[in-house]
């Protein structure tokens, strides 16, 4: 697959970057897509809910009254919860939601994903970025010009660069991401993705898999 660099005004270079064939052209896995976005959503969930059973709410330990010989039911302390204020049965307690997934899936997973923005012309490749000093409103006049009418965007970078994410932070419709960093949910979640031309020429140096 032949992808045009443009530079930050979005005028052609003449260069162009060749994306390999065995990861833009492969044959997509659509549920292998919802399994790496169902994992990377549920890690993300705290999991911090909580109720208190009646061992852990505040009342008397005492019994209401006698257990016979009041014509009234039998009732244990004010804890049970049965009364206002008293513990829950089977309620919540902490605990994670993440589950493991095979290093395989999440590999085609992300592949898959690539395949698809490919497919829908949602790629492009953009020369390397040279930003001296971080300016935002810069680098949001670049994005507006590069993705055209699409509404989210993510910058893919082939290493940290400073510059480029203080430049970047503050644009909430885009993420800028490091190429080792790239998850299939930034992929799927993105309407345009955005390689920087070292980024792009990386995926031919590297095995599919590593670089997925």
């Amino acid at each position: 697959m032949l992808v045009d660099v443009l530079n930050s005004k979005g005028a052609k270079t003449g260069r162009s970057v060749e994306l390999p064939e065995e990861i833009f052209g492969a044959e997509p896995n659509d549920h292998c897509i919802y399994l790496a976005v169902k994992q990377y959503m549920a890690a993300k969930r705290q999991g911090t809910h909580k109720t208190k059973t009646r061992a852990e709410v505040h009342g008397s330990s005492k019994k209401l009254h006698k257990q016979k010989g009041t014509g009234g039911s039998r009732k244990g302390n004010i804890r049970n919860p049965l009364y206002k204020g008293g513990g829950t049965v089977n309620g919540p307690l902490p605990h994670g939601y993440n589950f493991k997934l095979n290093r395989k899936v999440k590999d085609l997973a992300k592949i898959s994903a690539l395949v698809y923005k490919a497919r829908e012309n949602r790629i492009v490749v953009v020369e390397d970025l040279n930003v001296a000093t971080p300016k935002t409103k810069d680098f949001a006049a670049m994005l507006e010009t590069l993705r055209g009418d699409a509404r989210k965007s993510m910058m893919v970078l082939p290493e940290y660069d400073t510059n480029v994410y203080l430049s970047a932070r503050n644009i909430s419709s885009n993420k800028t991401v490091v190429l080792s960093d790239l998850n299939t949910y930034d992929i799927t979640n993105a309407n345009v993705l955005i390689f920087t031309e070292s980024a792009a020429k990386m995926f031919s140096e590297e095995p599919a898999a590593e670089v997925a």
